[in-house]
């Protein structure tokens, strides 16, 4: 297999509020423990502002309006190539229920470097610390 092998595409969710971010920390599989932004993998036939409704909506229990897309990243290791595309979004509704028992933080941009978060969000923290846009 050659670097980069099997691709694989996620959506992931910048959700905004008063000036903090939304983040959620995995709880298990790879990179468990790590901060991220809310969101996973695209299903086939699915639209990438569909697929991060579906994920917050299973993951965190709500709602959310999908804006711009902010970003997109390509990371490659031996086995697989992620492409990762950031959308800011807004809370559209529900309250948050964690689905999955993670921990979750509404974190400003100043201080997203004290949380770990995948090398791959590494330049959209960066962008986020500057102003966000």
């Amino acid at each position: 297999m050659t670097m980069g092998g099997v691709v694989t595409e996620v959506a992931a969710a910048v959700i905004e509020a008063d000036g903090r971010y939304l983040i959620t920390r995995r709880v298990r599989g790879h990179l468990e423990g790590f901060w991220e932004f809310p969101g996973g993998k695209v299903r086939p036939g699915e639209t990438l502002p569909e697929c991060l409704r579906r994920e917050v909506r299973e993951e965190l229990g709500i709602e959310v309006s999908v804006g711009e897309k902010l970003e997109t990243v390509t990371w490659r290791s031996p086995n697989r190539t992620l492409v990762l595309h950031f959308f800011r979004c807004g809370l559209a509704g529900g309250e948050i229920a964690p689905q999955e028992g993670q921990a979750f933080a509404w974190v400003a941009p100043e201080e997203l470097e004290r949380y770990q978060f995948p090398p791959a969000d590494a330049s959209l923290i960066r962008r986020l610390r500057r102003g966000g846009s």
